[in-house]
């Protein structure tokens, strides 16, 4: 993630997708980033100098209530792309504030 925009990824990946915002360790906090988790997902964002978005790369995250998560996605201004490529799985794409593509998949 880019530098100072640890706000944005909090109201994203805690506001939006739901996740907990954990504390860096001390000696990791002054690099600036922000943590997240539930249950076994840990999910770290660090900063990049030279900051570009990973396209293919990506976190998958295995959601209960895909829909609703797709409506609370829309109205806070994030395009969703669905994708029917696998048989029998719901999922789809949205880009974090950062531009990172996360894929949602249906529990």
């Amino acid at each position: 993630m880019p530098r100072g925009r640890e706000d944005e990824a909090e109201a994203f990946y805690a506001g939006i997708l739901g996740l907990a915002v954990r504390p860096k360790p001390e000696q990791l906090a002054t690099r600036g980033g922000r943590w997240f988790e539930d249950g076994a997902v840990k999910l770290h964002l660090g900063i990049e100098e030279d900051y570009r978005p990973l396209e293919k790369s990506h976190p998958a995250l295995v959601v209960e209530g895909l829909d609703g998560l797709v409506i609370a996605l829309g109205e806070a201004g994030y395009a969703v792309r669905w994708d029917s490529e696998l048989a029998g799985v719901r999922r789809c794409y949205v880009k974090d504030p950062f531009g990172n593509r996360i894929e949602l998949i249906e529990s």
